[in-house]
């Protein structure tokens, strides 16, 4: 493989973010890094892409300004350059949820691994939450998990004053795709007189890496935000595509409904679409059908 990825998170002071995005910035454009990262008072997310050692190398000097191997660093590998440029901004939060006493550089709940979570989630004392959108628990969750339905993470909070109290649920488990939402929302939850706050350590894909099949607790596939759409157990590539009118992630079957239509719009969004939208996106998908034979024929 000739590019090295790293998505990356980590909860920490950063006090001067205008000089540690010059410096991060910097860096990685001597290193020929491509990708984004975000920089905020609370950390750092982002992923990021390079060849060579660029990718060991940055880790390194991330290390050394902000301790990011006490975040999460995952690795995976491609053969084009993932990324078209490199950026580096600055944001209000790295992961948004307008609740300022929500603050993991302070306090986060308990981690649990991969290995010791279906023993904690199968407790009939804990109540288990997916803090994931709508459109990613389509796709899959654990066994007996409750769905909140948010549209986006800022809703979480509203749910959970809705729905759930620190008087009558004692013990609360939590989950996300990578780690960083879960986090944010344990903090969150322990601001809110939630005593037992636990989250899975590294998110759904580390369970999916290291816990066997035939021992999960997870069913369905697991929605990620890049070109594999979803993955299943062993992080393997799922079937999952991605309507580009709306872009909710669909399976297979999806595809057959009448209102499905490659590159324009699916049964969730084809209702909503404007005549303007769905005749640019037919424009648009005759286009690359285009562009794709005449590559081909090259």
């Amino acid at each position: 493989m000739n590019w090295t990825i790293a998505a990356l998170y980590r909860f920490v002071e950063i006090t001067d973010t205008p000089a540690m995005q010059k410096r991060v910035r910097e860096a990685c454009e001597a290193r020929g890094i491509c990708g984004t990262l975000l920089l905020a008072p609370e950390g750092v997310n982002g992923t990021i892409a390079g060849q060579g050692e660029a990718i060991p190398e940055i880790i390194a000097l991330l290390d050394d300004w902000l301790e990011v191997s006490k975040g999460e660093v995952k690795y995976s590998y491609a053969e084009n350059r993932p990324f078209k440029r490199l950026k580096v901004r600055l944001k209000k939060e790295i992961i948004t949820m307008r609740q300022p006493e929500a603050n993991p550089t302070k306090r986060v709940g308990k981690y649990v691994t991969p290995e010791e979570w279906n023993a904690l989630i199968s407790d009939p004392d804990v109540v288990t939450i997916d803090t994931r959108n709508d459109y990613e628990t389509a796709v899959g969750t654990f066994k007996g998990a409750i769905d909140p339905k948010t549209k986006i993470f800022t809703e979480f909070a509203d749910y959970v004053e809705k729905n759930l109290s620190p008087e009558k649920n004692k013990k609360v488990a939590m989950y996300c795709t990578g780690g960083i939402r879960c986090e944010k929302a344990s903090s969150y939850m322990l601001s809110q007189g939630f005593e037992e706050v636990y989250h899975l350590k590294g998110g759904i894909l580390q369970y999916l890496e290291d816990v066997p099949q035939e021992d999960s607790l997870w069913e369905g596939s697991c929605f990620v935000f890049d070109r594999r759409v979803a993955v299943d157990h062993g992080l393997a590539e799922s079937p999952h595509l991605i309507c580009y009118g709306c872009r909710y992630p669909l399976n297979p079957e999806d595809t057959s409904h009448e209102k499905y239509e490659e590159g324009v719009s699916c049964h969730h969004c084809r209702d909503r679409l404007t005549e303007a939208q769905i005749h640019s996106f037919r424009m648009r998908q005759s286009q690359l059908i285009a562009e794709k034979k005449a590559q081909k024929e090259a």
